[in-house]
């Protein structure tokens, strides 16, 4: 089943030509991964299909219901509850702990403080990092500060998570085990991810990986 559908994506920054045309389907529990040279258009892309930012043309379908069609307070509480994010830099809130870091989206989405409580900490658990819950982000190493953001973009069950180069900033055994994690969370949750990488090992990992170059998926 399609979970996204993104029919003649076309962006335009001033006169610079980002996405020319961008047509794309992700269905339900895939991992797909896209690849492609600096600047060809990935994370303007992501940007687009994760609501972020918005085509200057085409049509995006997630869960049937099109994006564009939605004033901006109905897409950040459609965001909010059906698309995770993990970047690069974990953009973990520095002065809160791990578990609050990652309850975040929930209370902005006024859900039930103590279920959150504990489905936070059940995904913290899940991600390794359960003894690391009541530590801030400075206390943690760069693998479990982007295992907490991983758990921080799955706390409201989204339908799709979008990840943009998120083993980036890690070694290569951190790297690998983060890959293997989405894998894993794919097997237990049927989690749909979308992630832009230049790491060649994760994106041939993926399902299904597709390469941008110069605005066009080729």
């Amino acid at each position: 089943m399609a979970l996204l559908k993104a029919s003649g994506i076309f962006k335009a920054y001033g006169n610079l030509e980002v996405l020319k045309g961008i047509e794309l389907i992700v269905e339900k529990g895939q991992i797909l991964s896209v690849v492609g040279a600096s600047g060809a258009g990935k994370s303007t892309l992501l940007h687009i299909l994760g609501t972020l930012d918005k085509p200057d043309s085409g049509q995006l379908l997630i869960h049937g219901k099109e994006t564009s069609r939605m004033n901006s307070s109905q897409l950040a509480r459609f965001r909010n509850q059906e698309i995770g994010f993990v970047f690069q830099f974990h953009n973990l809130l520095p002065e809160f702990t791990a578990l609050e870091n990652v309850m975040m989206p929930a209370f902005l989405g006024a859900q039930n403080g103590r279920n959150v409580e504990e489905d936070a900490f059940a995904l913290l658990k899940k991600l390794g990092v359960g003894a690391r819950a009541d530590h801030k982000p400075s206390e943690l190493s760069g693998g479990e500060q982007q295992r907490v953001a991983v758990a921080r973009s799955l706390i409201n069950k989204p339908a799709i998570v979008f990840a943009d180069e998120p083993s980036g900033n890690l070694d290569s055994k951190n790297a690998k085990e983060l890959h293997e994690l989405f894998f894993q969370l794919r097997e237990d949750m049927d989690q749909t991810f979308v992630i832009v990488t230049h790491n060649e090992a994760l994106a041939e990992m993926a399902d299904r990986k597709i390469e941008i170059e110069d605005g066009k998926i080729i």
